[in-house]
């Protein structure tokens, strides 16, 4: 067993956490790996009625994943940022399609890997610190780990506008939006799962749902979301920076700037992998997820953005493009062809 990982049963209760606290519990090979050798193994055993995942630590859940491995091995030409998406990706198909309850205590950063990690399962419970965001664009590449399929269906607006601006929330906007359906104060966290380790469950909802009945808190008050937000609604990225500039509001201004700063291939590769995910299952979004990835690596936005924020740290990244107007609908295009093996490689 990996030290990134630590798991043990309580009564019928499951229990992995995440043990990398220093690097704010990012996902690894090994640490994907585990998770999915522990669910499948969990899946069969009569004696788990329900799985619980949380972070060491109290300043993340999950803040992402391997990204510097991602960036040597693009730049090798080897087989390593492939075989750590594969093994991702199909560990999210895995916590979506579970059969037994899977919950997730997304307090602290809740950040890429650690979505896919926590958003595709049935419960997902927000603490004092949550944090939630999907910030890829900023390093040139785009919300993955399912991002895709779960973003544009929190309605498109709010969807582009976490996707294409990285957009942080905190804990009250998390449960609004419903990324996180329930709010359980974070000194409660380690009476829940004993409770939940006390309760018999029998791999159906109904126990789960009476211990959580005990727990779950009203979140906190948080600002609602501006009606400005209507821009991200528009047809393209381009159309979208308009509607902001148009609205001559502070929290539009803010977005515009954001958005901006981005990738711009990044930012109309997202755009159209959202509005293509809506009506996608997500085993076809997993696929086509696959293929953008492999297809960044051929990017040089992919190593500029990753150069920029987390090796140099300079934040001045050279993007391929000035502006999202100089982005073809050819060049999108290119970055949606088929690289990858079909989905049924992917662990079901």
């Amino acid at each position: 067993m990996t030290d990134e990982i630590q798991y043990r049963i309580i009564g019928n209760l499951g229990h992995i956490t995440l043990n990398r606290p220093k690097a704010l519990n990012a996902l690894t090979y090994a640490m994907c790996e585990k998770i999915t050798e522990l669910l499948l193994e969990w899946q069969d055993n009569s004696e788990i009625g329900a799985v619980l995942i949380d972070g060491a630590g109290d300043r993340a859940f999950c803040a992402g994943g391997d990204v510097i491995l991602l960036h040597d091995s693009g730049k090798a030409g080897d087989s390593r940022a492939e075989e750590f998406w594969r093994i991702e990706y199909a560990l999210n198909e895995l916590i979506h399609c579970y059969p037994k309850p899977y919950i997730s205590l997304i307090d602290g950063f809740v950040m890429g890997g650690g979505v896919g990690l926590s958003v595709h399962g049935k419960y997902r419970i927000a603490g004092d610190a949550t944090v939630f965001a999907m910030p890829e664009t900023g390093i040139g590449y785009f919300p993955d780990v399912g991002g895709t399929f779960f973003l544009p269906r929190l309605g498109m607006s709010i969807g582009q506008w976490l996707g294409l601006t990285g957009a942080r929330l905190n804990v009250g906007q998390t449960c609004d939006i419903g990324i996180a359906n329930i709010y359980v104060p974070t000194n409660k966290h380690s009476d829940l799962i004993e409770a939940l380790g006390t309760a018999d469950l029998d791999g159906t909802d109904n126990r789960v749902n009476k211990v959580l009945e005990v727990f779950a808190q009203v979140p906190p008050a948080h600002d609602a979301i501006p009606e400005a937000i209507k821009a991200f609604n528009c047809s393209s990225v381009p159309e979208i920076l308009l509607s902001l500039d148009n609205d001559n509001s502070e929290w539009a201004a803010k977005q515009a700037k954001n958005i901006r700063r981005k990738s711009p291939i990044a930012m109309c590769v997202t755009f159209e992998a959202l509005k293509r995910g809506i009506n996608m299952t997500f085993r076809q979004v997993m696929a086509q997820e696959l293929d953008i990835s492999l297809n960044f690596l051929s990017t040089q936005d992919f190593y500029e953005g990753i150069r920029s924020q987390l090796i140099d740290k300079d934040r001045n990244p050279k993007w391929s493009h000035s502006s999202v107007d100089e982005v073809s609908s050819t060049q999108v295009e290119r970055l949606f062809r088929k690289t990858a093996k079909p989905p049924q490689e992917f662990i079901t």
